[in-house]
């Protein structure tokens, strides 16, 4: 006869298999595919550099000032609880190579995660307060070489921003009553979400969003 115990111990086991899988694993939705940019537009900022895929790598070329792209399909991303993902790298170029812009709550509320701006250096979210990345409690200053991968992750809920660039957090802001908005000028033509460079090149080989439990 089988022991009455046979069930709650099978029960725990289970329990113990799914807590030790990462969070969000099943939920993790890759939004570039390596191939093409399905899913994607690039966007016409005036003066952009193309756009392409080459070797599993989505390259958005330096243009006269902004170049990039927008994900076509947001109204299935989500607003809150979520982090994206990114694996990027400056391929040629002193500015940001990336700039991912994303959705703060309800589509219409976005900011921009800027990576290596003004100059190079320069890291943080624009805007919080009015207040773009290089002025705001996000700013930052970090060292990017040309041509090394660089893990970035961003994280939104409903009262904070987070983002980590190999794995050291360079971002942990509170925006409970601050306002959230996107810098004045053309990159709200990434809104709601997209990716931008500026006068440099940049490469995507990764990008995942999830939602978090």
């Amino acid at each position: 006869m089988r022991s009455s115990t046979a069930v709650p111990a099978l029960l725990f086991v289970v329990i113990l298999a799914h807590l030790d899988c990462p969070a969000g694993e099943a939920d993790d939705r890759s939004l570039f595919n390596g191939t093409n940019l399905e899913g994607w537009e690039t966007i016409e900022f005036g003066g952009s550099g193309e756009v392409k895929v080459l070797q599993g790598k989505l390259i958005i070329s330096s243009g006269v000032e902004l170049s990039g792209i927008r994900y076509t399909q947001p109204e299935k991303l989500p607003t809150t609880d979520y982090e994206v993902e990114i694996e990027a790298r400056r391929s040629s170029g002193f500015d940001f190579f990336t700039a991912l812009t994303f959705p703060v709550g309800d589509l219409k509320t976005c900011a921009t995660f800027v990576v290596g701006g003004w100059g190079g250096g320069v890291v943080g979210i624009s805007s919080i307060n009015g207040l773009d990345a290089s002025e705001n409690n996000t700013t930052s200053y970090m060292h990017f070489d040309e041509g090394p991968w660089y893990a970035i992750r961003l994280r939104v809920t409903a009262t904070r921003i987070e983002g980590w660039i190999k794995d050291q957090k360079v971002v942990d802001e509170d925006i409970t009553d601050k306002e959230i908005s996107l810098r004045s000028g053309q990159i709200d033509m990434c809104a709601p979400f997209g990716i931008a460079t500026f006068q440099t090149t940049g490469e995507i080989r990764k990008c995942v969003i999830r939602r978090l439990p």
